[in-house]
């Protein structure tokens, strides 16, 4: 029997405490989950684009503090340090990478070939050669991806054309960021079948003001923001400018059209973090990436501000009102 005197002292000597967090520590095991980002750290801890998979990580029992370690790298807007800071999640033994965006994903991949690799993003990676198969990846690789094929940009900019018919001039949001080239292809190919002209204007060093200043100067009579982390993070910086001059636009996420934003055609944000925090927990509990299937949505919702198109003074056919999954008053 120890006495409390006794205790005391060996509290004093610092033995209880070792032991007790001995016990802590053996009681539930703590990971590590390294997260890349070719974007800058958000302003808000609240931010939908990297609040998201934390939040959907909790509901599955990862708790920052308790039983997680998030280990956040961003690379500021400059793609150049995606390899320096794949390294560091590397060196920093974490125990699963999420990679946002093909070059974050490919940083990764030849930073190390046993760690697993959960992508997320908006690109092929079959065609990039980061997979040898969607259904059964290999390797270290393994994720969800925001489109089947391609990046829905046909579809959106048919949907914002059918929101706006008189137009045939339309402005494409791009971030500086050399990934998003196949995006703007794509959506160059679609305007073409439909009879539009596509003005690409690129945001340069956050600078949306002049963006949007050589966007009016165009003439043109709707907006196409291009789907990408930067705009999420940006969005109401963005929707407040797209308001300010006029111009109906067709975004990434329903989140951003809750935000003010006219409308969008794509699945859901929570729904793709949900996805990526199963991926992850499904791999802490011993699956290997190379055997998880990259997932590809089947199910994509059409959602419309009513009253953004109101303060626009646009009307939206009715037609395309019926098509819409949800319609924001």
């Amino acid at each position: 029997m120890i006495r409390r005197r006794n205790c005391i002292g060996l509290a004093a000597s610092g033995l209880i405490s070792p032991l007790r967090r001995a016990a802590a520590q053996g009681a539930e095991r703590v990971y590590r989950v390294g997260i890349l980002r070719p974007s800058a750290r958000p302003l808000v801890v609240s931010d939908l684009a990297s609040a998201g998979l934390p939040t959907a990580l909790r509901e599955l029992g990862y708790v920052e503090g308790r039983n997680l370690i998030l280990e956040q790298r961003y690379a500021d807007g400059d793609v150049g340090r995606l390899p320096a800071l794949a390294r560091e999640l590397v060196m920093a033994k974490v125990d699963v990478i999420v990679a946002v965006g093909t070059l974050a994903v490919r940083a990764c991949k030849d930073a190390t070939t046993t760690l697993p690799i959960v992508l997320f993003g908006n690109f092929d990676p079959l065609a990039n050669g980061l997979v040898s198969s969607l259904a059964r990846p290999g390797g270290n690789v393994t994720g969800a991806l925001i489109a089947p094929d391609g990046t829905l940009a046909g579809k959106k900019l048919e949907l914002l054309k059918s929101a706006v018919p008189h137009a045939t001039r339309i402005a494409f949001l791009a971030p500086a960021d050399p990934a998003i080239r196949a995006q703007v292809q794509e959506t160059r190919d679609a305007a073409e079948v439909l009879g539009i002209e596509l003005v690409v204007v690129e945001v340069r060093g956050g600078d949306y003001a002049q963006a949007f200043a050589v966007i009016t100067s165009r003439r043109v009579h709707a907006l196409f923001v291009g789907a990408h982390t930067y705009f999420v993070r940006d969005r109401k910086q963005i929707i407040e400018l797209a308001a300010k001059h006029r111009l109906p636009a067709i975004y990434e996420w329903r989140e951003q059209v809750a935000d003010g934003g006219l409308m969008t055609y794509s699945t859901s944000l929570y729904g793709i973090n949900q996805r990526l925090a199963s991926y992850v927990d499904r791999i802490l509990k011993g699956a290997k990436p190379g055997d998880l299937p990259i997932e590809r949505p089947t199910r994509f919702e059409l959602v419309i501000n009513l009253k953004t198109a109101k303060a626009l003074g646009l009307t939206i056919p009715q037609t395309l009102l019926l098509r819409a999954d949800e319609v924001i008053q």
